[in-house]
């Protein structure tokens, strides 16, 4: 049997990389199938595969490695536009508003104008969907349950922080907490993912499980979620891993995360960050904060942070 090494990448492609059957129906191949991990050899079967394993096993985890980062270290998208403002959504979650009757996200900002703006007899309703408010912590529940029924991500994580912290009329329950976040986490929903990561690091309604946590972690991360995608750059500033931290905060500071950004700017004038790398993640963090502001917007938080009613 005569193998085909994992450095020869143009044989390994075209024959088998165990007994050198090539696949170009010379040797009767034709059928071979590549490592499904790695993709950088073929077999013709599951003993030729089982043969090379050895051989081709630390080659395919530096692959699977690689692979992964490059999915780990790509920008996510934005977040999605308010369809009232048609403005991108905050990035903090405490600036935006889940509405249960019709399962849409606002920014606050449409919120509280809305608030301010409308009749009395309006202004209590939904701002996208006109319906009226829920009367009782039980309403409001039920209207959740429906969603979380329709497979609603966000539906789902409200209702299972409703449990953690037994809140809105519910009885604290962890297990249907942490139930209802993996639910919404497989759903790919961010913040369920976080709080999972969170929940894992600190030990809270779990066991503390640092491999946990940081799968989660990073699952939230390339979903969109600055602040863990923040923590996986603190994680790996405190193992030493400098570049691969400053990664992470270029990448959380181009949505408009400020910790990031100060990150970014503490390790470009200590030289781990290059200065065309600062100049395009303080440009792209300057676009998320334009793209996430408005006057509206901005009077809200004014007036939740002085602890005002956004109602007159």
């Amino acid at each position: 049997m005569s193998a085909i090494t994992t450095k020869d990448a143009g044989d390994s492609k075209r024959h088998c990389a165990a007994c050198g059957v090539s696949d170009d129906g010379d040797d009767g191949g034709g059928s071979l199938k590549a490592c499904t991990a790695c993709n950088l050899v073929k077999y013709c079967n599951r003993t030729c595969q089982i043969a090379h394993r050895l051989a081709h096993k630390k080659a395919c985890k530096k692959r699977v490695a690689e692979l992964f980062d490059e999915k780990l270290f790509k920008q996510p998208p934005p977040n999605e536009d308010c369809p009232i403002c048609y403005l991108r959504l905050p990035i903090d979650e405490v600036q935006n508003t889940y509405q249960s009757c019709c399962g849409k996200m606002l920014c606050s900002g449409c919120v509280f104008a809305h608030g301010v703006a409308a009749a009395y007899t309006e202004r209590f309703k939904c701002v996208f969907c006109r319906s009226e408010p829920y009367s009782s912590d039980e309403e409001s529940i039920e209207r959740i349950e429906k969603r979380v029924e329709a497979n609603d991500a966000q539906a789902m994580f409200n209702l299972g922080s409703y449990y953690r912290l037994g809140t809105m009329g519910l009885r604290q329950d962890h297990a249907k907490a942490l139930e209802l976040f993996h639910k919404s986490a497989k759903l790919g929903h961010n913040f369920a993912h976080f709080n999972l990561s969170v929940c894992y690091r600190k030990g809270d309604m779990v066991e503390r499980d640092t491999r946990k946590a940081t799968y989660h972690g990073q699952l939230a991360a390339m979903a969109g979620n600055v602040k863990a995608r923040y923590n996986l750059g603190c994680d790996e500033g405190r193992a030493g891993n400098i570049n691969r931290a400053c990664k992470h905060w270029m990448i959380s500071a181009n949505d408009g995360h400020d910790l990031s950004m100060k990150k970014v700017q503490e390790r470009y004038k200590s030289g781990y960050v290059t200065k065309d790398d600062h100049a395009k993640t303080t440009r792209a963090y300057g676009n998320s904060i334009d793209e996430m502001k408005s006057d509206d917007r901005d009077i809200a938080a004014a007036s939740r942070a002085s602890g005002g009613t956004m109602y007159k």
